[in-house]
């Protein structure tokens, strides 16, 4: 096993590193997606006291932005497939900076309702784009660790966005701060459009790392695959229910915790920035770990499917203990439970997310990726619903956080249960 991890390790250094320079702008346009994504958690506080909203309603705006992403999700999955990753993430990437930037132009519940619904047809083509860019540029052997990387981009964003926003919103206003936070988003659209093509296109790719990133058995077809053809399969439900599971955790996190830091610890728009640079700093090593160590699994001789099993498991066991997060009186003890459920989180998902590439050809998996993200979505809305009914009816988190603690485990037993074995989808003919 040692000589085989040795033998993977010289070949991929012998091949070259462009890929990885892709996989930095994946990281990039992850870190900013969750940038424009949280700011209104952040600025919930400030929002709520200037436009009087209940907890309904700040759930009503984070219900029409999840309404969005599930449909756009499905859109951007066929679209991406379609024209490519570079063309797919540009066209997500303008849509998304419109419509955060125009945040700045609302002035009522129904116009942060209008543009929020705006972001979240935007966003939804991240994820997407994304990982279509993966399975073009990483063989298999590293999918686990490209994927791990761009998605610790969400806690890149998730740190930033409360040390930068609430300085921004303190000085000039919060409408200055979606501005502000926009011009991110168009430096990158400029630089992916210069740098990204596909490795086989690409002058700074040499045949060495064309060689190594194609070392997988090729595929018979690159025409994209009608979803009545995916739809069917065991393999796509295997990933879409456990996304319909967690999905919804991690939007209750990323939406509610400013929130659950200023009612449960007593903290504001100037005390809450440090608490949740931590629990994002967690959730970033959490996310590369939970890549690291199903790639590390498989490169010791470890099965595929057991690989990347036994790391979402060790990730759903690790996510329990935010159950008692409501209960505990000492900031950091909070701090710290919260940090490692989120980091469980993205350890889970990461190998989740590579699921699509593991399993699918290359010109399907933004397809399914899509169809997860839809099924995430629809997790979310509901999942908004019920917090806000939660917060406004009984007024504690501790409903929300059993739920988070107790979904991992069943996620993973019901993908187990639909893809015992991790076999690679039988895709029938296109008609």
């Amino acid at each position: 096993m040692a000589s085989a991890e040795v033998t993977i390790a010289s070949s991929a250094a012998r091949a070259g590193r462009y890929r990885w320079l892709i996989c930095g702008m994946l990281f990039a346009a992850t870190a900013i997606n969750y940038v424009d994504r949280q700011i209104i958690g952040v600025l919930k506080p400030v929002l709520q006291g200037d436009f009087a909203w209940s907890e309904m309603d700040y759930a009503d705006i984070v219900f029409w932005f999840q309404t969005a992403y599930a449909l756009g999700y499905l859109v951007f999955g066929r679209l991406v497939d379609k024209i490519g990753a570079r063309l797919g993430y540009g066209l997500a990437v303008v849509v998304w900076t419109a419509a955060h930037m125009a945040h700045a132009a609302a002035g009522s519940l129904f116009g942060f309702q209008v543009v929020r619904f705006a972001l979240g047809l935007g966003e939804s083509g991240n994820f997407p784009a994304a990982l279509k860019a993966v399975a073009e540029w990483f063989p298999k052997s590293e999918r686990a660790l490209a994927t791990g990387i761009l998605n610790a981009g969400t806690n890149i964003g998730a740190i930033v966005t409360p040390v930068l926003v609430p300085a921004i919103a303190l000085a000039w206003g919060w409408r200055a701060a979606f501005l502000v936070t926009g011009l991110f988003s168009v430096v990158w659209l400029v630089v992916w459009l210069i740098v990204y093509r596909d490795p086989a296109k690409h002058a700074r790719v040499g045949a060495a790392e064309l060689a190594y990133i194609r070392k997988d058995p090729q595929e018979q077809t690159d025409a994209p695959i009608k979803w009545r053809r995916l739809l069917p399969l065991r393999a796509t439900w295997a990933f879409a229910i456990p996304k319909f599971l967690i999905d919804p955790i991690w939007w209750m996190f990323l939406f509610w915790l400013p929130d659950f830091f200023a009612k449960r610890h007593g903290l504001d728009l100037k005390s809450f920035g440090p608490p949740l640079v931590v629990v994002y700093l967690m959730s970033d090593f959490g996310s590369v770990a939970g890549g690291w160590l199903s790639s590390s699994l498989l490169a010791r001789g470890l099965p595929l499917h057991a690989a990347r099993k036994y790391a979402m498991l060790i990730c759903a066991l690790a996510v329990t203990p935010i159950i008692f997060a409501m209960y505990v009186d000492n900031l950091w003890l909070a701090v710290a439970i919260v940090g490692l459920a989120t980091a469980a989180h993205q350890g889970f998902s990461c190998n989740l997310l590579t699921m699509p590439s593991d399993l699918f050809p290359r010109s399907a998996v933004a397809s399914v990726v899509g169809i997860g993200g839809t099924a995430g979505a629809i997790g979310g809305m509901l999942m908004a619903k019920y917090a806000g009914w939660v917060l406004d009816s009984i007024g504690s988190y501790t409903p929300l956080f059993i739920v988070a603690g107790t979904v991992y485990l069943l996620a993973l037993g019901i993908l187990h249960l639909l893809s015992p074995r991790y076999a690679p989808a039988v895709i029938g003919e296109n008609k």
